[in-house]
């Protein structure tokens, strides 16, 4: 194992929180609250790293005390108490609050009961017009209420499957919330996806209604999905109603119903109180092959985790507006509706990140005063590269909080966003933050009474026992080593939905090291208890038994100007050997010449490694990626070994199935 770089010495951080963010963070008022009532240790004054710490030790030690306390402190509303809060801590398998009944959405929909705040918005939707339209919390309520007696007398019954294909709009959470009224099990696709990649979705789960758009815009350019809606509807036989959105305006096609008709009535919410693991959605994999797994996450599970998630750890309350740059078909879309749950304003955006241009996402902060701005870890490198100067030339004085997510964010990202923000006077909070959609949630980010270091997470969130484990399972400071958690979280899957025995759930996360969960992530968390991510685990690069992830790799390379994308594999060999080709998509007008793989070797050799330097650097036509945009390696891997495409790789989790035709050519001409 290596050591990982950063930890030998207590380097300087980027960015400290003042004492006025320290006192007025919801997680220092929690951690004194709960010291007083749930016996936490108390905090150290004037020591924000060793209380964190402290609360941190105490919430994985004491699992039923800080779920117990996190319940408390948001108000969670049991319809029926809870016999105990955990009945059974085996993973898989572990049994939360049982006894207890609640409601996710009628959580999600408290902040409409204040009279002070029922006419302010609840959602902000913002198409590429750059216009915010307000939702009021009053008018989410009354469509949510309207839906959810709909489809009630549609047929809907708790534990029955409510689908949509739909972009990030208001209809999308009002249909979820509707679903979750009326404790039906909620699941989605952004409108990008083609059928077949759909369908291998929806057809595990059955779904009994489908909303759906007409169409979407994006880039500028209308995009008509009727065709695909007619697909859908022929291929799903279970479907007992069908509700068009009419997003470019078109007529209702035969058989299916109106949004409008199904959402203008006034009516009061009934809120379904469901048993605490009751499934509240279902969420599927990136699936590289195979079918996608079709995830299922609790009503409880998913409320706790997330009042926890948003509360305390992103600081957001009901002065906050949340923007995080999504599509229904990723878990951070589900994320974002979790704004809700502790009163923010939650800002959608449907359109593309880069139109008219690169600072379309930070244009969209601006015109909604978003104070919470989420994003992707390649979206700010594209900015960075631009050399735009957001804060600068876009008034982001709300902003207080900049979050990534999707893959690490290299030093150089964070590096731009702290001095992009500070050229303006800005004191901005850099949160790194990774989990998955296997939870969704995080494992590690952000804390906003912690310092912020170049290229780490600030710490392992609350409740999740992080740990990086050697091949051995033992638990290691300062290496590099497999990320795991050895404590069950309430966000956990309950199961996997076309799985009835379990054995895909058990295999999936369970197989390496019985009863603690692997993630399949290189991490380090280092002596001072930050986490730095190197990137996938099962395609990390060992040569000579040095490990590295291949998002250093990408990172270094990256910074070239001739390097538009990039994508390393490390192969090893029948005879032994290990082969490390680094494939690179350039930039328009760049040629890969001798010069130029000189510079890349360089880079490689100076700021990583010696022995990491690739054996052969291919000019690619382009990286392919999963429908949440993650670079696909695992299957690359598996196509340069010469296995098959269609074994290699589910064509519809691809982005560009073309792409991978390359790649199957690079596996043949080596074969010869």
């Amino acid at each position: 194992m290596t050591t990982a770089p950063h930890s030998a010495h207590r380097p300087e951080p980027l960015w400290q929180p003042g004492p006025d963010r320290i006192a007025g963070a919801q997680v220092t008022r929690f951690h004194t609250w709960a010291a007083a009532h749930h016996g936490a240790p108390a905090p150290t004054p004037g020591d924000p790293a060793a209380s964190y710490a402290d609360l941190h030790r105490w919430s994985v030690d004491d699992l039923p005390a800080f779920w117990r306390a996190v319940a408390a402190w948001f108000d969670v509303r049991f319809a029926t108490p809870y016999e105990t809060v955990l009945a059974d801590r085996a993973m898989p398998g572990a049994r939360w609050f049982p006894g207890a009944t609640l409601n996710y959405a009628a959580h999600a929909l408290r902040a409409a009961e204040d009279p002070a705040r029922a006419d302010e918005p609840a959602l902000l939707y913002v198409d590429e017009t750059h216009e915010p339209t307000p939702v009021t919390w009053r008018r989410l309520r009354a469509q949510v209420g309207s839906l959810a007696a709909e489809l009630r007398r549609l047929g809907v019954r708790p534990g029955d499957r409510v689908s949509g294909y739909l972009p990030n709009v208001p209809e999308a959470v009002v249909a979820l919330l509707a679903t979750a009224a009326v404790g039906g099990v909620w699941t989605s696709c952004a409108p990008d996806f083609g059928a077949r990649s759909v369908l291998d979705r929806f057809q595990q789960i059955e779904p009994v209604v489908l909303f759906t758009v007409d169409g979407y815009r994006y880039g500028g350019k209308e995009h008509d999905r009727r065709d695909t809606v007619t697909e859908l509807r022929a291929e799903l036989p279970t479907l007992r109603a069908v509700v068009h959105i009419p997003l470019l305006g078109t007529p209702a096609p035969e058989g299916a119903l109106n949004w409008s008709d199904l959402t203008g009535n006034d009516t009061e919410p009934v809120y379904e109180q469901v048993p605490f693991d009751h499934p509240l959605w279902v969420l599927y994999s990136s699936g590289t092959t195979g079918l996608p797994k079709a995830i299922v996450q609790s009503q409880g599970g998913i409320l706790l985790e997330h009042l926890k998630q948003t509360g305390l750890h992103c600081d957001l309350g009901p002065d906050d507006r949340f923007f995080w740059y999504t599509s229904t078909g990723w878990m951070m879309w589900n994320f974002l509706v979790a704004g809700l749950l502790v009163g923010s304003t939650i800002v959608l955006y449907d359109g593309s990140p880069g139109h008219p241009d690169i600072a379309a996402q930070w244009r969209v902060a601006e015109a909604t005063r978003a104070t919470v701005f989420g994003t992707s870890a390649a979206y700010v490198m594209a900015c960075r590269k631009a050399g735009i100067h957001p804060a600068r030339d876009l008034d982001l004085s709300a902003v207080t909080c900049v979050a990534t997510t999707g893959s690490p964010l290299p030093p150089d990202g964070f590096r731009w966003l702290h001095d992009s923000f500070a050229e303006s006077g800005a004191d901005l909070w850099t949160a790194s933050v990774s989990g998955g959609t296997d939870v969704c949630s995080c494992f590690a980010g952000a804390v906003p009474t912690l310092p912020v270091h170049i290229g780490e997470l600030q710490a392992p969130c609350l409740g999740t026992d992080l740990q990086a484990w050697d091949p051995q399972g033992k638990p290691v400071i300062d290496e590099v080593g497999e990320l795991v958690v050895t404590n069950p979280m309430p966000s956990m899957p309950t199961r996997f939905w076309n799985d009835p025995d379990g054995t895909r759930y058990h295999d999936s996360y369970f197989d390496m090291y019985p009863g603690v969960w692997r993630h399949g992530d290189w991490i380090t968390v280092t002596s001072r208890g930050s986490v730095i991510i190197h990137g996938r685990s099962d395609s990390t690069l060992n040569r000579q038994g040095v490990r590295m992830g291949s998002a250093d790799i990408y990172e270094a390379v990256e910074r070239l100007p001739e390097i538009r994308e990039s994508l390393v594999i490390g192969l090893e060999l029948p005879d032994g050997g290990y082969w490390m080709p680094l494939f690179v998509h350039l930039a328009p007008g760049s040629t890969l010449d001798d010069a130029l793989r000189d510079r890349i070797k360089r880079t490689i050799r100076e700021q990583l490694s010696p022995r990491h330097v690739p054996d052969d650097i291919i000019e690619a036509p382009g990286v392919p990626h999963t429908l949440t945009g993650k670079r696909i390696e695992v299957p690359v891997k598996r196509l340069l070994q010469g296995t098959p495409l269609d074994k290699a790789v589910n064509p519809g989790s691809v982005d560009n199935l073309e792409l991978l035709h390359f790649y199957e050519q690079v596996a043949r001409d080596r074969a010869q």
